[in-house]
């Protein structure tokens, strides 16, 4: 089963990456964009078989490593 997750940091955690996009989009011409926010993105396959069971290992995964709860946000996609 695969599971993804997105990472982002905290709306009040300053995104260096991102104002760099952001800039660099605003470079080449694409001036209507107001903030660029950068992310991480898993895609994780496991062999759990049991939803509920494999989205809490994957949860359990993100606020031990993927994550860093302090400055990050996670949000796990389950799949349909």
């Amino acid at each position: 089963m695969k599971i993804s997750v997105i990472i982002t940091l905290k709306k009040d955690v300053l995104d260096p990456q991102g104002k760099v996009i952001h800039q660099t989009l605003e470079g080449m011409g694409y001036d209507s964009i107001n903030e660029v926010r950068q992310g991480k993105y898993f895609e994780i396959d496991t062999k759990e078989t049991d939803n509920v069971k494999a989205k809490a290992k994957v949860e359990e995964m993100c606020e031990k490593l993927l994550a860093n709860l302090v400055i990050e946000n996670y949000k796990i996609i389950e799949p349909k």
